[in-house]
């Protein structure tokens, strides 16, 4: 069998909720019409990636809130299952989160666990949910959770085929340069490791002195980055996946990308 997966390398957008949401539906609906099955955004998109309390309060979500309906009926029509990050709040607690959407129903969420010093406003989740879209399993670790081993094995101790990567990699532009590269070699050590595809989407543009190139990538089990949407453009990257009947060991067709 096999499923298309795609990822979009997106301007960063902030305190913008209907500009991020449209943003989304233009990409699924393209996502759509290509047959793709799952396709991600990157890490905080909805909101934006707010690291000041105030501000991310001032945006957070409650996922069981009236709020939260009214993004996923926006979002009804959209025919892949999609995976985007977004700033959440539970009991006053907030989460730096990933969520999981099909055709504006809620199927589940991800937590980031490995939070940086910059994050400190997050509480760090506790747990690695596995979902499945079109029958491909797969796992979130948001962007620092690459750096280690251990996120990425917890999805293959349960099956998945594929770890889903929503990062947001706007940086002070030495460190965007330090790290342009360094990015794709580390996610790549995780598919390597464990034996599973990997899918990044990131944002890509300049702000207040801090740039992001991306990348937004397709990883293959051995390391290799099999499909990229080009450093500093936006995009889509689609790659289809073919599965083995174990769901492992799966031969790449890159589709389009742009």
């Amino acid at each position: 069998m096999t499923i298309k997966v795609a990822a979009c390398q997106v301007p960063d957008i902030r305190e913008d909720l209907d500009r991020a949401l449209s943003c989304i539906e233009t990409y699924s609906e393209k996502a759509g019409s290509l047959g793709v099955g799952l396709l991600c955004f990157p890490e905080c998109f909805l909101q934006g990636y707010l690291v000041e309390d105030e501000q991310a309060r001032c945006h957070a979500l409650d996922l069981n809130s009236s709020a939260f309906e009214r993004v996923l009926s926006r979002l009804a029509e959209a025919s892949p299952t999609l995976v985007f990050g977004l700033i959440e709040i539970e009991k006053g607690k907030l989460f730096n989160t990933a969520v999981v959407v099909d055709r504006g129903r809620l199927v589940g969420s991800y937590r980031k666990t490995h939070l940086l010093a910059g994050e400190s406003i997050f509480e760090p989740g506790t747990s690695y949910p596995v979902f499945e879209a079109t029958g491909l399993k797969f796992g979130i670790n948001i962007c620092y959770d690459t750096n280690f081993a251990g996120a990425a094995v917890a999805l293959a101790a349960q099956d998945a085929d594929l770890i889903v990567c929503p990062a947001n990699n706007m940086m002070r532009r030495e460190r965007a340069e330090e790290w342009k590269f360094l990015h794709n070699r580390i996610r790549a050590e995780r598919a390597n490791e464990t034996g599973l595809w990997l899918i990044s989407s990131d944002v890509t543009g300049e702000r207040d002195n801090r740039i992001s190139y991306g990348p937004t990538a397709v990883i293959n089990p051995e390391g290799l980055v099999v499909a990229q949407v080009p450093l500093f453009e936006v995009g889509m990257v689609v790659m289809e996946i073919g599965l083995s009947p174990n769901g492992r060991n799966s031969i790449p067709r890159p589709v389009t990308s742009g």
